[in-house]
């Protein structure tokens, strides 16, 4: 399995410095705009609000004047008392629109989390299949999560705080003017000293923002890779739990590094802040003061500045944040635009046709309805690593050579496999077995030749049509850790009861299930590992009777069964696959004395075709196979060996019974 526990052990865990040091693309902020249109009246609205809100702060202070000066030093009651009101009234007023700023804010920030959310994994679903062999789940989980959030708040961050500071910050000045130009310019000496740590820090900041979430994706890779059952049964088989310990320490500390690293310029943006906040105040005071005492100043006018200067402040503390808050959450986005820049290699042309519906059964006349399957001329290798993915999702530096890696993986494949038989794959391990049968559901596209369904190139038609024709079961069967009847209703969500029932008894799994107390309520646990391996497959099996797809594409999928077990499940399978168009690895005897066609397979080419007979009378590469791993396998009752043909592999050798297709 690529990027499992080897790659990690060997090869360090650091992260490219390529990623690291990367900086944020040139016009993404412009690309977040499309994403705020949905949200247009909410956004509006919070604005109003905003506005209203900067209001509110500027007000009080001025009361406050008017309260000392024409109120309490004027020793007027009805003034005292009516201002006293209309301050109750804007602080009545400040909360109406603290929960109404809240509740858009919400609103806009949860819908675009939503929206990033949904878009991406709809965009990661349709990557290439040899994306998922590359990048690590636990970083595209956290490009999700992570960075989803992150970018969130640029958007967020942008109205709330820097409109709002923004607006704030404009008439607090207004005001301060209003009540004393030269306190006001004097205070002012000091906001350059606001800015000046913002631009720094946020730049310094920015870079560490980036390599945290590089770190924190390599936590999860390796949390995700250690935490499933398969993970932990490896640790545990080869006593590796005390290392495994280890290596995530590493991942931890530097990962604790970095975030005392932010949690360091962070305060020291804040205590920046404090200290020069501080200083302005004591500069109004100490001149105000003067003023008042000269008798040039009122005493009310000396407590609204004062007032309005720590309301300033704040605007600007919130500004210089924003910027660094609005910066870091850039290159999250600049990281979700990496996984939506990434094209897909399969997709479906504007023109595309559907296939023509095909059935699976034999026609009343006996000819065949599911449609046959064609190789012309085909070759093929697999996408380089910098064509299906990211270094940054891959969480390990890969050399060069192996980034742009592009080596044949089949060469020049012609044949057919003719519409209602089964034809078996056979072959070396490497030989390019499994690459074939993931060309046919359009997993890859080759790179040259044509693949043909019922003669139409799959490449012209659509894949929801493509999808419904070819059904497939993998070497491994994957089960969700979900009930068994969410499994199986993941090929056909409408499935009746009954239904589910019968597709069960042919995969020979029923008996099994009904003796479960839940029965087809039964959790599967992790990658169904509550079941054996041969129970997996068999229920596989039944996913994919259930679907009753015209074209049945097997990938080993009997591996994992013991004798008896396949011996059952290939009864099954006989009348199960009879009409449909079957291509099927060949793992054991069985399936090659079933087998209307046999393809053998070698450094990605076919090099010999024909029956089991016609074969073994070449005495070539499948009589050597055969001799070395089948001919010992027990027959389909699982009583004896089948014997090498008498007279050797020239001798007349057994009998094909024939398939599902008949001689």
């Amino acid at each position: 399995m690529i990027g499992g526990p080897g790659p990690v052990l060997m090869r360090g865990m650091g992260p490219d410095e390529a990623v690291t040091k990367q900086k944020i693309k040139r016009g993404t902020a412009k690309r977040i705009l499309p994403y705020t249109k949905p949200y247009r009246f909410n956004i509006g609205v919070l604005l109003v609000v905003t506005v209203l809100n900067a209001c509110n702060v500027v007000a009080t202070p001025i009361l406050f004047k008017y309260l000392i000066d024409d109120g309490i030093v004027a020793r007027d009651t009805s003034v005292v008392v009516w201002i006293s009101v209309a301050v109750a009234v804007l602080a009545l007023f400040s909360t109406v629109f603290g929960f109404a700023e809240a509740w858009y804010s919400g609103r806009v920030s949860e819908g675009l989390i939503y929206d990033l959310r949904t878009k991406i994994f709809d965009h990661v679903q349709r990557q290439p299949l040899a994306f998922f062999t590359r990048a690590q789940t636990g970083s595209l989980v956290s490009r999700l999560n992570t960075d989803v959030v992150g970018a969130q708040q640029a958007v967020t961050a942008l109205l709330s705080t820097v409109v709002s500071a923004g607006l704030t910050l404009i008439l607090v000045l207004g005001a301060m003017f209003y009540l004393s130009w030269v306190v006001t310019v004097v205070s002012l000496v000091v906001i350059p000293l606001f800015i000046l740590p913002g631009r720094v820090v946020g730049r310094r900041l920015q870079r560490i923002m980036r390599e945290h979430m590089q770190v924190n994706a390599e936590v999860g890779s390796f949390m995700n890779e250690r935490f499933n059952v398969t993970g932990a049964l490896l640790a545990k088989l080869y006593g590796r739990p005390a290392s495994e310990t280890g290596m995530f320490s590493r991942l931890a500390r530097k990962g604790r590094d970095l975030g005392v690293l932010t949690s360091v310029y962070g305060k020291m943006l804040f205590l920046t802040m404090t200290l020069v906040g501080a200083i302005a105040t004591a500069l109004v005071y100490g001149i105000g003061g003067a003023l008042v005492i000269e008798g040039t100043f009122q005493i009310g006018t000396l407590v609204a500045l004062a007032t309005l200067l720590t309301r300033l402040m704040g605007p600007i503390n919130q500004l210089s944040s924003a910027q660094t808050s609005v910066l870091t959450a850039l290159v999250s986005f600049d990281r979700l635009f990496e996984i939506l820049d990434l094209k897909p290699l399969i997709s479906e042309k504007e023109n595309a046709v559907p296939l023509p519906a095909a059935s699976a059964t034999a026609a009343a006349d006996g000819s065949r309805t599911a449609p046959e399957v064609t190789f012309e001329n085909v070759s093929f290798r697999y996408p380089k690593a910098a064509d299906v993915s990211l270094a940054s999702l891959e969480s390990i530096a890969l050399p060069a050579q192996e980034r742009t890696q592009n080596t044949w993986t089949l060469r020049d494949l012609t044949f057919t496999v003719p519409a209602g038989r089964l034809t078996a794959l056979v072959g070396p391990s490497g030989a390019g077995k499994t690459t074939i049968t993931h060309l046919v559901p359009r997993l890859y596209d080759p790179v040259e030749g044509v693949i043909r369904i019922g003669g139409h190139d799959i490449r012209d038609v659509t894949l929801k049509s493509l999808n419904d024709t070819v059904g497939m079961v993998t070497q491994d069967a994957h089960l969700f850790h979900a009930t068994i009847r969410d499994n199986l209703a993941y090929a056909r969500p409408d499935a009746t009861e009954q239904e589910l029932v019968d597709a069960c008894k042919a995969a020979q799994i029923w008996d099994l299930i009904s003796s479960l107390p839940d029965g087809f309520d039964t959790v599967v646990g992790d990658r169904g590992y509550r079941f054996s391996g041969g129970e997996k497959q068999r229920v596989a099996m039944a996913r994919l009777l259930l679907k009753a797809p015209p074209i049945v594409v097997l990938d080993e999928a009997t591996a994992h069964l013991d004798s008896e077990s396949e011996a059952a499940l290939q009864r099954a399978l006989r009348s199960a696959l009879k009409g449909r168009t079957s291509l099927v690895i060949a793992h054991r005897l069985s399936t090659i004395r079933d087998a209307d066609q046999i393809l053998v397979v070698d450094k990605g080419r076919v090099q010999e075709r024909g029956t089991h007979e016609e074969l073994m009378r070449l005495d070539g590469l499948y009589a050597e196979l055969y001799r070395t791993q089948f001919s010992r396998q027990p027959s389909d009752n699982g009583d004896a060996p089948v014997p090498e043909p008498v007279g050797g592999p020239h001798g007349p050798g057994p009998v094909l019974t024939g398939g599902p297709g008949g001689p």
